[in-house]
């Protein structure tokens, strides 16, 4: 059929190679040839990858603030078509469409079954040394049937673009929603207008919150946030943010909070707002340490921290039925989009502020 990308193995009849993006080191995202990936173990897939993107904590690595081999893959929310599935893969099948959360487990281990799957002891992250990125034309899958969620056939690729944001920034915010409490009729604010606090604020509304206060400064995001759910914009920052999220909630702050940044005062300024009673659910990848967490503050006000990193397969399904049934949509995070080839730009434009969060179609887009 026009437009269909040839499979892995059709390309193999005249190259065993493919796409992919690495990174060598600060500012420096390439992309390059490198072996086509293939079935290793008995619960291996293989995917070919329709719709990826480049995450906020990707910028980490490009800014050299979280260290990478030289010439490592990078990307980790993808989803795409099922290749080739190996003897021990039964929940899946060639010609299935999947999406992937940001981390594979095998499903049965008791962290798993506890919906924790992040700590999974043979567990891992895409593109960690050894293993395929999302940022590729296809990805190894290890332990396919614990890790994918298959997809109902037909899907748009509207609807594909919206579950694409649940493999990380959806998923993501719900659980900092979660971690914090969010309740139904209760106060949030939400500390970051990224994609991950973006994707927050529509969980807390999602889940019933009342007023949602968006801190961030940035026109188009807060205008996003306020889409979302948003009821209040704050710009201000540090102890300015504190006072201005406490006078607009009567003195007292928020219920819970959500902090989406992962540096020393994005965390002062989520506990400083934060209620007495109240919580914080901490999901920015944390790059200051623990020197924004005041534990005498939090004692004498019994604020709890909670949080890290989400388990994204434990959410997929619940949010995607929520997709499907046409009452959840974070897909406007993604304000840019570009092929393969223009990976490393989209890195640059995302670091430089100029894209919120950046599609990618390695192969055009087409299912």
């Amino acid at each position: 059929m026009a437009g269909i990308p040839p499979t892995t193995a059709e390309r193999r009849d005249y190259d065993d190679h493919m796409h992919a993006t690495v990174i060598y080191g600060p500012h420096d995202v390439r992309v390059e040839d490198v072996p086509d990936p293939v079935l290793v173990h008995p619960a291996d897939a293989v995917v070919r990858v329709t719709h990826a993107c480049i995450c906020g904590s990707d910028l980490w690595a490009y800014q050299g603030v979280a260290a990478r081999e030289p010439g490592q893959r990078i990307g980790h929310e993808f989803l795409g078509v099922v290749e080739s599935t190996g003897a021990d893969v039964t929940g899946v099948k060639p010609g299935d469409t999947v999406v992937a959360p940001f981390v594979w487990s095998d499903g049965v281990c008791e962290f798993c079954r506890e919906g924790l799957h992040t700590s999974c002891p043979v567990g891992g992250f895409w593109g960690q040394p050894g293993s395929d990125g999302g940022q590729g034309e296809a990805v190894r899958v290890p332990y396919a049937d614990g890790t994918l969620v298959k997809l109902p056939s037909g899907l748009g690729d509207a609807e594909l673009v919206k579950i694409l944001a649940l493999s990380d920034v959806m998923s993501t915010g719900h659980h900092a929603a979660l971690a914090a409490g969010v309740r139904r009729g209760g106060t949030v604010a939400v500390v970051g207008d990224g994609a991950v606090g973006l994707c927050g604020v529509l969980a807390a509304h999602r889940l019933g919150a009342e007023r949602i206060i968006a801190l961030g400064r940035h026109d188009a995001r807060t205008a996003l946030a306020r889409r979302f759910g948003a009821t209040d914009v704050v710009p201000e920052r540090g102890d300015e943010a504190i006072a201005v999220v406490r006078e607009l909630t009567g003195g007292q702050g928020a219920h819970a909070v959500i902090e989406a940044v992962g540096t020393e005062q994005s965390m002062r300024t989520a506990i400083g707002v934060a209620r007495d009673g109240g919580a914080v659910g901490f999901v920015g990848v944390p790059h200051g340490g623990s020197a924004g967490v005041d534990i005498g503050d939090m004692f004498g006000r019994n604020v709890a921290l909670r949080g890290g990193v989400a388990p994204a397969r434990a959410y997929i399904p619940e949010l995607l039925a929520d997709v499907l049934a046409g009452t959840l949509d974070p897909s406007p995070v993604f304000d840019a989009t570009v092929g393969l080839d223009g990976v490393p730009g989209g890195y640059a434009a995302m670091n430089d502020r100029k894209a919120l969060k950046v599609l990618v179609r390695p192969h055009g887009g087409a299912v």
